[in-house]
C-alpha cells in the first residue's frame, strides 16, 4: 500500500514489489536525444566519405604533419581508418604527484584539445588512486610516499587547473573557428571514483590470468631498475594493471578507445591494450559484451616525442625546476618569458606542437622570422598562444605587454606590478570568479585560528568573505562548502577522501568540531561558488608569526587598531591627514564577490575612534590652510 500512495506504478515494479525485489532502475531516453544521435551519425558518415574521396583533410595526417605521434599501438593505417569512420573517444591520464602541472604535460594533452575541437570524445583523468602506487617507468628509485595532506592539496589544485585549461579550449575552439556541436564530449574524470569500489579479486578474474609476467619482466624499464635500482614491488608491478583497468572503465562507460601518453608510456599503453582486451572478452554478461569483430573495434594509442630543446636539454625544464602551469608558482610573466627565450631553430616545431594556429599562419609568422630575428616575432606569438592557453587572453595579453616595454629597444624599464599581502586571496572586485581570475588557492593559517575560532571567522581569515558576520551568514544560508564525506550533521561530518573531491555544505558549528574536518589532522578545504577555492594548511602560530604574513581579522591588525595607531601618528606629528584619509580609502571592505551587500556593524569603540580622529584630521587640515602671518 505505501507503494501505492507514491503515485502511478508500472507493472514491472508492482510485480518486483510484490516479490520483495527491489525494482529496476530505468532511465528514459527522450526523442530528441535519440534523433541528435542518429543526425550526429549521419553528419560522420558524410564526413567519413569526404576524407574518403580527398574532399576534407584527413585528421590522422594532420596530426602527424604537427608532429604530435611518436610511436603507435597499433598500425597507423589501421589508426587513420578507425579516426576517419568512427566518433571514438581519447584520455590522457595524469598522476597528481606535484600540486601542479608543468609545461610537459602540455604536449600530450595538445593532441587531444585538437581532437575534441574536431567532434572526438577527449578526457583527461586524474590518477588519485595510481598516485598511491607511483609509476616506476624510466626509474631506479622507488617514489617517496605521499601524505594524505599533500595528495588532498595534488589533487584539489590540479583538478581546478584542468578545468581551467578545458575552459580555454573552448575559448581557443571559438577563437580558431571551430563551431561547438552538439555531439562534443569532454570530461574530467578521478580513477578513484571506480577504485574505491571494484574489489581486486574482480580486477584479478578478469584481466589478471591474462596477464603474462615474460613481457613486462623484458620491458627496459623494469630490466634497469630490477638491475641497476632498488628492485620492482609488487605494487609497481601493478600499476600497469591499474592503469589498463582505468582505460576499460573509460572504455566501456564513454567509448574510450585511444589512449595518448608521453613519450615514456609505450609500454604501459601496450599492456592496457591487453588488459581492455581481456576485460572486453571476459563480459560474464552476453547482453554487455562490447563489438569485437575486427582491428576497428579493439583499443589503440600513440606517444608523444620526448621534447628537448638544441642544447639537447629536456623541454619544461629550467635550471632543474619545471616551469609550472600554476601562475602563482610560475608566474605568467616568466612563462612567458620561457617562450620568447627559445632558439630560433626549436620555435616554428614549438608553434606546431604548442598552439591551434593553422599551418598557414605558422608559416606566414615564420617568414616574418626570417625577415628580422631580431624581433622574436614567432617566440612572441609562441608565448602569448602558449599563455592564452593556460591562463587566458587578458593574461597573454598584459605578460606581452610587459616583455615589450621591459625588453624592447628604446622602451622605458618598467617594473611588475607588485602584489599587496593577501591580494592573491582576494576575488575579483565587481565581476564574477572564473577560472582564469580565480585566486590563489594554497594557503597558511594559524592553528590559534582553526581550532579556536568559528568557521565564520575562518572563511574571513581565508577570503571567502567579506566579514566574520558575512563569513557566518553564508553558514546558516549552506552557500559554502567544506571538504568533506556527504550526508553528516554540522561537526559530524569526516574529513574528505585526499584522493578526490567531495564537497559538503558548510553549516555552524562549535570551534573544535572543525577537528572533523582536518585531514592528516592539518588541512582544511573550503569553496565557495564554483571557483574560490581554498585548500588550509594548519601550521603553529609560531611559524605563522615567522611567516610575516596576516589574515584579515587578525587580533591586534584590525579596523580598531588602525584607527588607534592613526590617532596616535596624528597627535605625534608622524604623519599627515592626507596619508591618513588614503589609507582609510584602501582599508574599506569592499562587496563579497558573490554580489550580496551584508550590513556593516560598528562597535561603540570604533565609533568613538572614528569621531576622534575625524576631529584630529579636521583640526590639522585648518591648521594647514591658515595663512603664514609670521613675516
Amino acid at each position: 500500500m505505501a507503494l501505492l500512495r507514491r503515485g502511478p506504478v508500472c507493472r514491472s515494479c508492482l510485480l518486483a514489489h510484490a516479490q520483495g525485489v527491489a525494482p529496476v532502475q530505468r532511465r528514459n531516453i527522450s526523442t530528441g536525444w535519440l534523433r541528435k544521435t542518429a543526425e550526429a551519425k549521419v553528419q560522420w558518415d558524410q564526413r567519413a566519405e569526404e576524407i574518403k574521396a580527398g574532399k576534407r583533410p584527413d585528421f590522422w595526417d594532420m596530426l602527424e604533419e604537427r608532429g604530435y605521434v611518436k610511436d603507435t599501438a597499433g598500425t597507423r593505417e589501421t589508426i587513420r581508418e578507425l579516426m576517419r569512420t568512427k566518433r571514438i573517444g581519447a584520455y590522457v591520464g595524469v598522476d597528481p604527484t606535484a600540486s601542479s602541472m608543468h609545461v610537459g604535460h602540455l604536449l600530450p594533452l595538445m593532441p587531444l584539445f585538437w581532437m575534441y575541437m574536431h567532434g572526438y570524445g577527449a578526457f583527461t583523468l586524474l590518477g588519485g588512486s595510481t598516485v598511491k602506487i607511483g609509476d616506476p617507468t624510466d626509474r631506479l628509485k622507488d617514489r617517496a610516499p605521499i601524505s594524505k595532506a599533500d595528495l588532498a592539496m595534488n589533487v584539489t589544485k590540479m583538478h581546478f587547473q584542468m578545468k581551467k585549461l578545458w575552459a580555454n579550449v573552448e575559448l581557443q575552439a571559438r577563437k580558431y573557428g571551430y563551431e561547438k556541436e552538439w555531439a562534443w564530449k569532454r570530461g574530467l574524470v578521478n580513477n578513484n571514483t571506480w577504485w574505491n569500489s571494484v574489489p581486486m579479486l574482480e580486477v584479478l578474474r578478469r584481466v589478471g590470468k591474462f596477464m603474462r609476467i615474460g613481457p613486462m619482466l623484458s620491458r627496459d624499464t623494469v630490466k634497469r631498475k630490477m638491475t641497476e635500482g632498488d628492485g620492482v614491488s609488487f605494487a609497481e608491478f601493478s600499476y600497469p594493471i591499474m592503469q589498463g583497468w582505468d582505460w576499460w572503465m573509460l572504455y566501456s562507460k564513454n567509448k574510450v578507445q585511444m589512449q595518448i601518453g608521453g613519450s615514456d608510456q609505450y609500454g604501459n599503453i601496450v599492456t592496457g591494450i591487453d588488459i581492455v582486451k581481456a576485460a572486453r572478452d571476459s563480459e560474464p554478461a552476453p547482453e554487455k559484451r562490447m563489438p569485437a569483430d575486427g582491428p576497428l573495434d579493439d583499443p589503440v594509442g600513440f606517444t608523444v616525442p620526448l621534447l628537448t630543446d638544441s642544447s639537447g636539454a629536456k623541454f619544461g625544464k629550467s635550471a632543474g625546476n619545471a616551469v609550472w602551469l600554476d601562475q602563482f608558482m610560475t608566474t605568467t610573466f616568466d612563462l612567458y618569458g620561457y617562450f620568447v627565450r627559445r632558439p630560433d631553430a626549436d620555435v616554428e616545431n614549438l608553434l606546431r606542437l604548442f598552439t591551434f594556429m593553422p599551418m598557414e599562419s605558422i608559416q606566414k609568422v615564420m617568414a616574418e622570422q626570417m625577415a628580422d630575428p631580431s624581433k622574436r616575432v614567432a617566440q612572441h606569438r609562441l608565448a602569448y598562444e602558449v599563455v592564452a592557453l593556460v591562463h587566458g587572453e587578458d593574461a597573454a595579453t598584459e605578460a606581452q605587454k610587459q616583455h615589450r616595454m621591459m625588453f624592447s629597444k628604446g622602451g622605458p624599464a618598467i617594473p611588475l606590478v607588485a602584489r599587496e599581502p593577501g591580494e592573491e586571496y582576494a576575488a575579483p572586485s565587481g565581476r564574477p570568479t572564473t577560472p582564469n581570475n580565480a585566486p590563489r588557492i594554497d594557503m597558511i593559517l594559524p592553528e590559534s585560528l582553526i581550532m579556536g575560532k568559528s568557521i565564520g571567522r575562518i572563511m574571513f581569515a581565508a577570503g571567502l568573505a567579506e566579514s566574520a558576520t558575512a563569513g557566518h551568514r553564508l553558514a546558516e544560508q549552506q552557500a559554502a562548502y567544506v571538504g568533506g564525506l556527504p550526508g553528516r550533521g554540522p561537526g559530524k561530518g569526516e574529513a574528505m577522501d585526499p584522493s578526490q573531491l567531495t564537497w559538503n555544505p558548510v553549516k555552524l558549528w562549535f570551534p573544535q568540531e572543525t577537528l572533523k574536518y582536518l585531514i592528516d589532522g592539518k588541512l582544511l578545504i573550503l569553496r565557495k561558488g564554483k571557483h574560490n577555492v581554498r585548500v588550509i594548511e594548519m601550521v603553529s602560530d609560531e611559524e605563522y608569526k615567522k611567516s610575516g604574513q596576516q589574515y584579515p581579522g587578525q587580533p591586534y591588525t584590525g579596523r580598531l587598531r588602525a584607527l588607534r595607531d592613526h590617532v596616535q601618528a596624528l597627535k605625534a606629528g608622524k604623519t599627515t591627514p592626507q596619508e591618513v584619509r588614503e589609507a582609510l580609502q584602501q582599508g574599506e571592505e569592499e562587496d563579497d564577490d558573490t554580489g550580496l551587500k551584508f550590513p556593516k556593524e560598528k562597535s561603540a569603540m570604533e565609533t568613538r575612534l572614528e569621531t576622534q580622529l575625524e576631529q584630529l584630521l579636521k583640526e590639522a587640515e585648518s591648521s594647514d590652510t591658515k595663512p603664514d602671518t609670521s613675516s
